[in-house]
């Protein structure tokens, strides 16, 4: 071990960095999960503070806001997951066939531009397109159509968060699978083009299959986020209106933790979530790993 070190030492060195990013900021804080286990009192600290044992985790799994939460976090990211993960393997697809070099920059430039837009900038956008008096709504009033409801409507409000997250998302996505689809050899097409493949006989046999393991490790990596539901959209975008079918996990955690002081709860629902998530991702991997596709690790 030693010797590989010795001699890949300048490769170790530009790793460095990043490992000591990550040792200090996600691996010395999980220390404070011990939080979830005992009753804070700030005055105490968190080592002197009275340990409660599972007592925090009893409170949430018994409370009645519990289906609520799981129920609506599930719903927004499973919707997301299905309807969400095709769409950038599409528009790669589409992008891909475009020969209008100009043309094609333009297009996914402008769909991965919104990526780097914070939601308070890009809820922003939206409540004045979509807001009582938007946009759209303006345009329908002039043309005499009854106004949607897009942010009071609980059932309304769901699909509006799931369709404007996936249009944040889904051109940063893409570049992903087009970087996949630029490994491709490229005489597999001449060559189904001399037997008479057509474009969508290229695209199942050739381009599908070349960027199949990329699919499905964004997909293993996608389960691993299956508890994260948006909470900053939801909180740019949400009001007690739509409380119904947008209160997530991660809001009643803000709520608890940060507004009511009550770090024990907040952390406990937090290792709560983290739990559910490695344990998807440990699967999907494992899946994946024994159907002989390209595994995470």
């Amino acid at each position: 071990m030693p010797k590989a070190i010795l001699k890949h030492k300048f490769i170790y060195l530009m790793i460095l960095p990043t490992f000591i990013y990550f040792l200090v900021f996600s691996y010395v804080p999980m220390i404070g999960i011990i939080i979830a286990f005992k009753d804070i009192q700030l005055f105490k600290g968190i080592w002197a503070s009275p340990w409660v044992g599972l007592e925090h985790f009893r409170t949430f799994f018994s409370s009645i806001q519990f289906n609520r939460l799981m129920g609506n976090t599930l719903t927004i990211s499973l919707s997301r997951i299905l309807f969400g993960f095709p769409i950038p393997i599409l528009f790669a697809l589409l992008l891909n066939e475009v020969r209008i070099g100009v043309f094609k920059k333009a297009v996914q430039t402008i769909t991965y531009f919104p990526h780097f837009l914070s939601w308070v900038i890009f809820g922003g956008i939206i409540y004045n397109l979509l807001g009582p008096i938007g946009a759209v709504n303006l345009i329908l009033d002039l043309l005499g159509m009854e106004k949607i409801d897009f942010m009071t409507n609980p059932s309304i409000f769901r699909g509006m968060l799931i369709v404007t997250g996936i249009l944040k998302e889904f051109g940063w996505g893409a570049i992903i699978y087009l970087a996949a689809l630029s490994g491709i050899d490229g005489t597999l097409y001449e060559a189904a083009r001399i037997d008479g493949a057509g474009k969508l006989r290229q695209i199942w046999h050739i381009t599908l299959p070349g960027i199949r393991s990329t699919i499905v490790l964004m997909f293993v990596l996608s389960l691993a986020g299956i508890m994260d539901a948006g909470m900053e959209q939801i909180l740019i975008l949400a009001n007690p209106l739509v409380y119904s079918t947008s209160d997530i996990i991660d809001t009643y955690v803000y709520r608890i933790g940060l507004q009511e002081s009550n770090f024990g709860l907040a952390t406990a629902v937090g290792l709560f979530k983290g739990v559910i998530g490695t344990i998807l991702i440990v699967l999907g991997n494992m899946i994946v790993r024994r159907t002989g596709e390209r595994s995470i690790w």
